[in-house]
């Protein structure tokens, strides 16, 4: 007789393998099994099935002789790759049909008179092979679920071993709801005590888009239709373990996802299918998962579930996107959440790290696509555009001319006027990040919503500004709160005038009204006229969006560290008798020794470019100094400011000038004309150095080789995932429409054209990772002491300096969260010094991403724990807490614009300089002209406006989106005690804000500070800490 060779679809179920029943199991599962299901007897009592018995021998290695290719025998098989059937003339077409699992369909073909020839050849049979007299056992239970298809003899009849059940919580998000089940050998009726495989299953979501296309939406449903006929997507278990026979990983077969197809019109966000393995009991513990997408489209993998191992359940967080293999060809390695230090992978998975890894990397040659994953390193050389004329070079930053950390490497073509230039890719179109470094929906949603309202607001001005010349500059205050109350509106006989050019001005202004009207800042809110207050202005350098630049003064007077040779002497002018008269009494040594002056000191950073800024047409800026007295009260009140301009550019007498508290009417215009080039001084380093370098671009190498060199099992990746997320996509699109040349940082602030030189300026001078901390930050600048005492070893000179306290609530939380983790996996310094992929990452992001640095001695060492700890907290806190402090107040407190100018446009006249009249004659008028222009204000507003907004999928400090980001115990007990600090630290705030002791942050007019407030509703809060910079 024949052996039969009853193997389901190839590829959708790992029960579909080829074996070979013996002839009274045949006989026996045939009466059984077969006949049984043909008649349908109205009532059946329980019975034993037959065990297949590829539960006794081991699975064959593909291709061999004996394979499943090899014993197709003469059953039709599905074949994904070959799409062919095997069926021999010989054999009668129903009972083919039966063996294949469809015999109902060749019965409906061929009449129902094979029906009695079949049954009549099977009992035939059957009586034969029962004389044998052997005994079968009962085989495990297993439906069309588990078998992908085919249909074994042992499964006809049989009911599936999982159970899939909707979900009663009120979750629309998920199209299926799958609960774990114990595996199916803790069900069946004569459990074995030594089981001979293993059958599992693994529960895939998918999260689709919820505004999809036309174009998509076919596309979707051709890619369902091609699954159904075998164009499917396979997953493949890959264990822990090593298979001796073959030295390789033990490896599942390949497996079908279920229900593409079934699924394909779920207008659910996230969508569950399932996939089903049977495989050896001694496969060991799955550690990875490979996906191989063989449909047209990509899609988005959120999570893989892996059930029914003795080991339990393994989870794999994905969040990532898989290719189609027509675009990549090789499958997609997803590991378990079990974190592993490189000496103790598993050496099933120790192959697939090192091939990870090494595809992250990339070649390093050839230009990146957009579905492309390589992180690599290249210079800022794509901020300008030479092709379009010499007004649009811009010098590479990066090497020894101008020092700058690395940004992601594109390799696009070179500029055809110059080949150090890269060519530029301009918004909206896409510039390359790493696949799954692109934003989510819903970010993508919240920035397209500003950029409509961004086009609302500057199209008007400009409309008004190419009819009207006249009307580029605010007449009067009213004009600027007219922007919060009644939006652009335009006088009749201009409007008329738009109406004869443009009909269509009408409409828009109609039809618009509510997006052309900006938000009213918060700064204005409380009260109008806080903004002109001294105590206010002074407010500002502890509370406000730059409190990152006060400084103690230790040396009176202030002295410059620019060479004297070049720059003119380096001692300030500000004198003793300046400022005697605000000290309460105290003379300036006196005050020096009881830690109450204190200092804004812009003069080093803006005096290599003076000449330069002030060549450029409507710009016009000093280098400034101001100097603040310290109350009983513990608050700020300028006492003296010092405008000063290279002795080159006009006599020594008026290169420095001091301005002191007015005493007249003149002298207030004066004073607040000094006090606007300070405040846009402290604009563009607030936006340049502290904002942009330190906490966006001296961020991205070690983002960069984090990806490159700590595989995403490792301990120390699966900290710092959240803290890296959005950020690389950020910085690229900050090179396009930002700092590129001709950009909004360029237009909007003072610099112009040399913001970005002067950021590169700093870096070389000023950026040190090892004073980045806020311990380190606050003793540099003199704000702090070391203090055992203290709860947080430090004693802050101001006691109430918002910024400060606040700040030091959330990196005490920060360090003991580092520092809890990092014990987790560090037994001894010896753990840290050992861990090559850590000492590589470290590695790389210095010599590689910060090359022009990396020879200074001050680099932290990485030969410990508590170093190890002491970096992560650093740059937890710069990604978190220090860019929030830095971003998020941008728009409540810099959207009006006469409170922060960005910009000036006018020097401070002197007496007998013809703008001086003017300036007497109509103080108003002269102090707005000095501002940005009404086409720069709104462009402005509009540009902070969208940085200052938080988004809906905002993930905050403390705050994992996956509670099964790891498999640790350890960790998540860290991860749990960390979001409860940070909840406290969030009550403390709360109950700081609410004192009225605290002046700084409490009052009559004051806005409370609660940039360092962890929580945040989408939208402008002007609070909320996000794990990472993601805008």
């Amino acid at each position: 007789m024949h052996v039969w060779n009853t193997c389901g679809r190839r590829g959708d179920d790992s029960t579909s393998r080829s074996w070979f029943p013996s002839p009274r199991t045949t006989a026996r599962s045939l009466c059984r099994s077969g006949l049984d299901t043909l008649r349908s007897p109205p009532a059946q009592a329980p019975r034993e099935r037959a065990r297949p018995i590829y539960n006794a021998l081991p699975a064959p290695t593909t291709r061999e002789k004996g394979s499943r290719e090899e014993n197709r025998g003469w059953c039709p098989v599905h074949d994904p790759e070959r799409e062919t059937k095997h069926t021999p003339p010989s054999r009668p077409a129903a009972l083919t049909h039966f063996v294949s699992g469809d015999l109902n369909l060749g019965l409906r073909r061929r009449g129902g008179e094979l029906l009695s020839t079949v049954m009549a050849s099977m009992e035939l049979l059957g009586r034969s092979l029962l004389q044998a007299g052997s005994a079968s056992t009962a085989a495990p239970r297993g439906g069309r679920e588990r078998a992908g298809g085919g249909l074994c003899f042992a499964s006809l009849g049989g009911r599936p071993s999982r159970r899939t059940v909707r979900s009663k919580a009120p979750v629309g998000a998920l199209a299926e709801r799958v609960v774990l089940t114990p595996a199916p050998a803790e069900r069946v009726a004569r459990p074995e005590a030594h089981p001979q495989s293993v059958a599992a299953r693994a529960v895939v979501t998918v999260r689709r888009k919820r505004k999809v296309e036309v174009k998509e939406q076919v596309a979707e449903q051709m890619d369902a239709y091609a699954d159904r006929v075998g164009r499917s997507v396979l997953l493949e278990l890959i264990s822990t373990e090593t298979d001796p026979r073959k030295g390789g990983p033990k490896k599942s077969r390949k497996s079908r996802l279920v229900g593409w197809f079934e699924k394909r019109d779920v207008k659910a966000e996230l969508v569950v299918y399932t996939a089903g393995f049977t495989v050896d009991a001694a496969f060991g513990e799955p550690g990875a998962v490979t996906v191989l997408n063989r449909h047209q489209r990509e899609f988005f993998i959120e999570s893989i579930l892996v059930e029914g191992f003795p080991s339990g359940p393994a989870h794999f967080t994905c969040n990532s996107w898989v290719q189609p293999t027509r675009v990549d060809p090789a499958p997609r390695v997803f590991f378990t959440n079990k974190p592993y230090l490189p000496s103790k992978t598993p050496p099933g998975l120790r192959e697939l790290r090192r091939r990870e890894l090494k595809e992250l990397r990339g070649s390093g040659t050839g230009v990146r696509k957009t579905t492309h994953r390589a992180y690599d390193y290249d210079v800022y050389n794509d901020l300008g555009n030479p092709d379009k004329g010499a007004g649009f070079e811009r010098p590479v930053l990066g090497g020894d001319k101008l020092p700058y950390p690395r940004r992601m490497r594109t390799a696009r073509p070179s500029t055809v006027t110059d080949e150090g230039a890269e060519s530029r890719v301009e918004y909206p179109e896409p510039i390359y990040v790493s696949r799954d470094e692109e934003f989510e929906e819903g970010k993508n949603e919240m920035l397209s919503e500003g950029a409509i309202k961004a086009l609302l607001h500057n199209f008007m001005p400009l409309l008004v500004s190419s009819v009207s010349p006249d009307s580029r500059d605010f007449a009067g205050f009213h004009d600027v709160d007219n922007l919060f109350k009644e939006g652009l509106r335009l006088k009749q006989a201009l409007h008329d005038q738009l109406f004869q050019k443009i009909p269509f001005v009408r409409k828009i202004q109609e039809n618009s009204e509510g997006l052309l009207r900006y938000d009213t800042p918060d700064i204005i809110k409380k009260d109008k006229f806080a903004w002109l207050r001294d105590d206010e202005f002074a407010r500002q350098a502890l509370a406000g969006i730059n409190p990152v630049n006060i400084q103690r003064l230790q040396v009176f007077p202030p002295v410059s560290r620019l060479d004297p040779a070049v720059y003119g002497p380096p001692e300030s002018a500000i004198t003793e008798e300046h400022i005697i008269g605000n000290l309460d009494g105290m003379s300036v040594q006196q005050a020096l020794e009881e830690n109450k002056l204190y200092m804004l000191d812009y003069h080093d950073i803006f005096m290599p470019f003076l000449d330069r800024i002030n060549s450029l047409d409507g710009r016009k800026a000093y280098g400034t100094r101001t100097l603040f007295f310290l109350t009983a009260g513990g608050t700020l009140k300028p006492i003296a400011i010092e405008l000063c301009l290279p002795p080159m550019t006009d006599d020594c007498k008026r290169a420095k000038r001091v301005f002191t508290p007015p005493a007249d009417a003149t002298s207030i215009w004066l004073w607040q004309l000094a006090k606007a080039h300070v405040c846009s001084n402290d604009a563009g380093v607030h936006q340049l150095i502290n904002h942009w370098l330190r906490t966006h671009a001296c961020m991205e190498p070690f983002i960069i080789a984090a990806h490159r060199q700590m595989s995403a099992m490792h301990p120390i990746f699966k900290l710092l995932k959240p803290h890296m997320r959005y950020t690389l996509k950020i910085n690229a699109l900050a090179r396009q429409i930002l700092i590129n040349g001709d950009g909004v940082i360029e237009s909007g602030f003072t610099p112009g054209r040399y913001c970005m030189e002067m950021s590169s300026f700093a870096y070389d001078n000023l950026w040190r990772l090892d004073q980045e901390g806020l311990p380190a930050d606050l003793i540099r600048r003199g704000m702090a002491v070391e203090d055992a005492s203290q709860p947080h070893g430090l004693r802050l000179l101001i006691e109430d300096y918002p910024y400060a306290t606040d700040g030091l609530l959330l990196w005490s939380a920060i360090a003991r969260w580092c520092e809890a983790y990092v014990a987790a996996y560090y037994p001894s310094d010896e753990a840290v010094q050992d861990d090559y992929e850590l000492q590589s990452w470290y590695t790389e992001a210095v010599q590689v991403g910060h090359p022009d640095k990396c020879d200074a001695p001050w680099w932290p060492r990485l030969t410990t724990a508590g170093d190890l700890a002491s970096l992560l907290t650093t740059l937890v806190w710069l990604c978190s807490a220090q860019h929030a402090a830095l971003n998020f107040g941008q728009y409540p407190l810099g959207g009006y614009i006469p409170n922060r100018p960005p910009l000036m446009r006018r020097l401070v006249p002197a007496e007998g300089d013809p703008e001086y009249e003017h300036l007497v004659a109509d103080p108003h008028r002269f102090y707005l002209s000095a501002l940005p222009s009404l086409t720069q204000t709104t462009t402005f507003m509009t540009v902070i406006d969208t940085l200052s907004t938080h988004s809906a999928d905002e993930q905050y400090l403390g705050e994992r989106p996956n509670e099964e980001w790891t498999a640790d115990p350890a960790a998540l007990a860290a991860a749990q005690e960390f979001a409860a600090e940070v909840r406290r630290a969030e009550e403390e705030i709360e109950r700081r804000n609410a004192d009225p002791a605290r002046r700084n942050r409490c009052g009559a007019g004051v806005l409370p500070y609660e940039l360092m407030a962890p929580s945040s509703g989408p939208g402008i809060t002007c609070r909320g800490v996000p794990n990472s910079v993601t805008i």
